[in-house]
């Protein structure tokens, strides 16, 4: 393992979290930065159910992003406990970057964020982040831009820094980059050089698994759904030059009609969702990988306590 960077004089290192509306690009902002993902995202809202960490590490700087779900108004005892989740880590961190997507008016629900985010007694350094840029015009983006200038004078928040930014097309990524670690106190790195997440395998597996599943599916049913890995093992007899993993997972779903949908016309749903997946844990482990994936029904359980914390919440 190379031993953890930060040892030069004025090296700086700290956390950040992005936080904003849910689908406002912090996820995959997240990813952009890291350089990989670690993050899954979606168009479905409330995709990210846990604070994940990812790490950027650079000659002058460690930088520790922490992302979370988007605050929203909840419906379920699961919604309570994320929204507790964001609140939580806003205490724990150097730097909150708002997400503001461009192709979205600065709303109720972004106000909402920057007014409980002013009530911090302790209220970290701020970044504004105009996220998809490549969305609109040049003049839309002028204009959104004065529209967050706007909003943080309304709560009485002084912006460290308002950065344009797309995080799918690459654009000022970098400047990002450069503005947070700008931000972070000087210390050692937290995080051995080369490590971008110290999320454990299952957990990025299931979550691959999990943005499968919500490709393609309508109303509801993404809410519904949650993915518990149940196994991970080596299958045995293969020669040390061809591995194979086998994993055994459950798609967790909170009623029978959501569970038909899941599995599909002669399991044709179920196959892709299969396929699709293994594709990307295959990609991230870089091992070919057998998937067994099995769905599972547990009546509202992201209303039931006891399911929530059997499943990780």
């Amino acid at each position: 393992m190379t031993s953890a960077p930060g040892a030069a004089e004025g090296f700086r290192s700290g956390f950040a979290c992005f936080v904003g509306r849910p689908n406002a690009g912090k996820s995959t902002l997240t990813n952009a930065l890291v350089g990989q993902k670690v993050a899954i995202a979606s168009s479905k809202p409330q995709t990210t159910r846990h604070a994940i960490r990812g790490i950027v590490t650079r000659p002058e700087a460690q930088l520790v992003l922490i992302d979370t779900p988007g605050l929203h108004k909840p419906r379920t005892l699961l919604g309570e406990r994320l929204n507790t989740l964001v609140r939580d880590t806003w205490d724990t961190v150097d730097i909150v970057g708002v997400c503001l997507p461009c192709n979205q008016w600065p709303g109720p629900g972004d106000s909402y964020i920057v007014g409980e985010i002013a009530k911090l007694a302790n209220r970290p350094k701020l970044v504004a982040l105009a996220t998809k840029t490549d969305l609109v015009s040049a003049a839309r983006q002028r204009e959104h831009l004065l529209a967050i200038q706007k909003l943080g004078a309304e709560h009485e928040i002084e912006w460290q820094h308002i950065v344009p930014v797309s995080a799918t097309t690459g654009s000022q990524v970098d400047d990002v980059a450069d503005v947070l670690c700008s931000l972070l106190p000087t210390g050692p790195a937290f995080y051995p050089e080369g490590e971008v997440t110290d999320e454990p395998e299952e957990t990025l597996i299931a979550e691959l698994i999990r943005e499968a599943a919500l490709e393609g599916v309508r109303d509801e049913l993404p809410h519904s759904i949650t993915v518990v890995i149940e196994e991970m093992r080596l299958r045995e007899g293969r020669p040390e030059d061809r591995p194979l993993l086998d994993i055994f997972a459950s798609m967790v779903v909170e009623r029978d009609s959501q569970k038909a949908i899941m599995i599909g016309h002669r399991g044709s749903r179920l196959k892709e969702v299969g396929t699709a997946a293994r594709l990307q844990i295959s990609k991230l482990l870089g091992t070919p990988v057998h998937l067994d994936l099995r769905i599972k029904v547990l009546k509202d359980w992201q209303r039931d306590p006891k399911h929530l914390n059997r499943l990780g919440f």
